[in-house]
């Protein structure tokens, strides 16, 4: 690991099937997920004695899981695949972001287990509150993945696409149309069209457009799975997000209509850690961090 990274800030990162309500931190930050490449589980704990120090990984793996491949993705989960201290070169090429980073030691993007993951929560959150959806998720863990003890506490797993694909017509909360579309994803995933590295070798722009492709993923849910599910540090879409236009706006002290164009240009400085810069954006808008320009370059 290189350059600053704070497991607490990973564990509290709340999002998607959290409900943007994670579990309160106790030291340990737990994850289960289907490994990469179809075949197998892997529960992984991390421990971090102090922060910006070494990080500690047990994992426990199932089904034939491979221990490297599940390792570097939960690597990738909470984005410990990058290197951190390149990116307070950003900062110091913009305070904005430097006193964000300031105000977030330590914060990286925490990521979706997988592209495939992302993919089926879009499928089951869309048009319904994320606490149903989270609800529904945690029942096709429970039914079709696996359960981990992990340092104390049960965390499931999302089965892998080959359990999925056994999801018949009727599931409690998914209509025909979701379950069809459930098993979609499913079929794209073994197929190897969420694989993350066909996305990386496409780019964050054309895996964009070659997601939308996939029934159910719209503009919006093929954005998360390219931002928020394949790892990558340096992708700005071209998708309007208001709340994301509105803290950037008013971090920078800008008193026009924020829009794409603008942001783009204000970008140009955080490559090649856009991804990352504007996580703490997002973050800005919470009341952890700062919300005026002024503030931010304290």
């Amino acid at each position: 690991m290189t350059g600053e990274f704070s497991l607490r800030a990973a564990a509290e990162f709340g999002f998607g099937p959290t409900e943007g309500r994670p579990p309160a931190f106790d030291g340990s930050l737990r994850l289960a997920f289907p490994v990469d490449g179809g075949r197998g589980y892997a529960g992984a704990v991390l421990a971090q004695t102090a922060r910006d120090g070494p990080v500690s990984v047990h994992l426990e793996l199932r089904g034939g899981a491979d221990p490297a491949s599940a390792l570097a993705q939960a690597a990738r989960i909470v984005s410990l695949d990058h290197d951190g201290a390149a990116f307070l070169h950003v900062g110091v090429a913009d305070p904005v972001i430097g006193g964000l980073q300031r105000a977030h030691p330590g914060q990286r993007p925490v990521l979706f287990h997988s592209p495939y993951e992302a993919a089926a929560w879009a499928i089951i959150s869309a048009r319904r509150p994320s606490a149903q959806g989270a609800r529904i998720r945690e029942e096709l863990s429970l039914q079709l993945g696996e359960t981990f003890e992990l340092a104390g506490l049960d965390v499931h797993a999302f089965p892998q696409p080959a359990h999925l694909l056994g999801l018949g017509d009727q599931f409690p909360g998914l209509n025909l149309e979701k379950l069809v579309r459930l098993r979609g994803v499913a079929e794209a995933a073994l197929s190897g069209l969420l694989d993350v590295e066909l996305l990386h070798e496409l780019g964050p722009e054309r895996a964009y457009e070659h997601l939308q492709q996939l029934k159910g993923i719209g503009p919006f849910y093929a954005g998360l799975v390219v931002v928020r599910a394949s790892g990558f540090a340096d992708a700005l879409l071209p998708m309007r997000e208001p709340k994301v236009l509105a803290q950037a706006a008013r971090l920078y002290g800008f008193d026009g209509e924020p829009t794409l164009e603008w942001l783009a240009g204000l970008a140009e400085a955080w490559r090649p850690y856009r991804t990352w810069a504007t996580v703490l954006i997002r973050l800005a808008g919470s009341d952890r961090g700062p919300t005026t320009g002024a503030d931010a370059k304290r």
